[in-house]
């Protein structure tokens, strides 16, 4: 008896599972239409070397057949949270209706109210510190901040934040953004201060990397210049501090021409979350759920570990034997990573409003 019962229940399981993914797929259905009458979806700060987001813009068209309309791909994340202020009740070119910003943009958007909630079909394999529990914003991809390196123009390749201050690296260091405003550059100047102040609370912590820039500026090794490829190939900026997927994929690019090392520092670890979210003014709002179920979907996903992006439901689709290894091979090796500190939002919001509002009184350099 024992017996049937359980039949019963495994059957009657079965039954719900394929008529939750029977209406999952009818769901969709009808997100991609409404999508399709919109026509069109505004993103904005995705540039294509950033994470695979020429790969992941492509193939979403490819998929959908919308129109990407994209707006300032060099924009910070300050600049994304902006752009939506000043578009309110704008349905115009100019509106985004996703963001993508660092892990302390999250929240402050939705105090502000400039973020709608949304939950994609694969929610619950987003980690719970990692997204907001009513769905305003939630983690898509993850690294750590590298040293990405001209080796035609450095000889001895520097292995840790202290090395920069060395007289070798005259005029050679320089930020992937503004760190007044970019979200990149704050996590930056975070992972310098930690490096000097491992124990140390946010605020000293974000203390410590400021009195580091005013060091690295004052012996003439900082270049105040948002660093970028073409600058790092150029010579210009022959060590420029990003996310180490940005690194790993110029890298790629450049192809030999010039050389390029990428370290991830021996101390000063610090990895950063970014943040998915949907206006909540969006004028194409249908398009804008519908570009979050792709990204979050496995091929999205793996569009972004393609770009040496972690991808939030990376130890999901790993226990699912969803990734190839291929991709695993490409990436960096675990230890780089094993000291890797994953600040919080309230840490990451202490230190930020340090970082901004000292940077031009202690570290005097504007970063254009």
């Amino acid at each position: 008896m024992r017996r049937f019962r359980l039949s019963i229940s495994v059957a009657a399981l079965v039954a719900m599972s394929t008529s939750s993914v029977l209406a999952q797929e009818a769901s969709l259905d009808a997100l991609v239409a409404a999508a399709k009458a919109e026509g069109q979806l505004t993103t904005i700060a995705l540039p294509h070397d950033w994470c695979n987001y020429g790969e992941v813009l492509a193939g979403f068209k490819a998929k959908y057949g919308l129109t990407i309309n994209e707006l300032n791909p060099d924009a910070g994340s300050a600049d994304e949270i902006e752009a939506v202020k000043a578009n309110k009740g704008n349905t115009g070119p100019q509106a985004p209706d996703v963001l993508d910003v660092g892990l302390s943009f999250g929240p402050a958007a939705k105090s502000e109210g400039l973020v709608q909630p949304y939950k994609v079909a694969t929610w619950d394999e987003i980690p719970d510190d990692a997204k907001d529990a009513e769905g305003y914003w939630y983690g898509d991809y993850y690294g750590v901040l590298s040293f990405e390196i001209n080796k035609d123009i450095v000889d001895e390749i520097p292995m840790d934040w202290e090395d920069l201050l060395k007289p070798e690296y005259s005029n050679s260091v320089a930020l992937a953004g503004d760190p007044r405003v970019s979200a990149q550059a704050i996590q930056a100047v975070y992972a310098a201060g930690l490096s000097r102040k491992p124990d140390g609370s946010p605020t000293e912590i974000a203390e410590a990397g400021l009195e580091f820039f005013k060091e690295l500026n004052a012996a003439g090794n900082f270049v105040p210049v948002i660093g970028k490829p073409a600058s790092l190939a150029q010579g210009t900026t022959p060590i420029m501090i990003r996310w180490d997927y940005n690194a790993l994929s110029g890298r790629d690019t450049l192809a030999g021409n010039p050389e390029v090392e990428v370290v991830v520092p021996k101390t000063g670890v610090v990895a950063g979350v970014y943040v998915q979210a949907i206006s909540a003014y969006a004028p194409h709002p249908n398009a804008a759920k519908l570009w979050m179920e792709y990204l979050y979907s496995d091929e999205g996903q793996l569009t972004w570990l393609k770009g040496y992006c972690h991808p939030i439901r990376f130890n999901a689709m790993a226990a699912a034997g969803k990734i190839p290894q291929e991709l695993l091979d490409r990436l960096p090796p675990v230890e780089a990573y094993e000291t890797a500190k994953f600040p919080s939002v309230a840490e990451q919001d202490e230190a930020k409003a340090v970082i901004t509002a000292n940077w031009d009184s202690v570290v005097g350099a504007n970063v254009q």
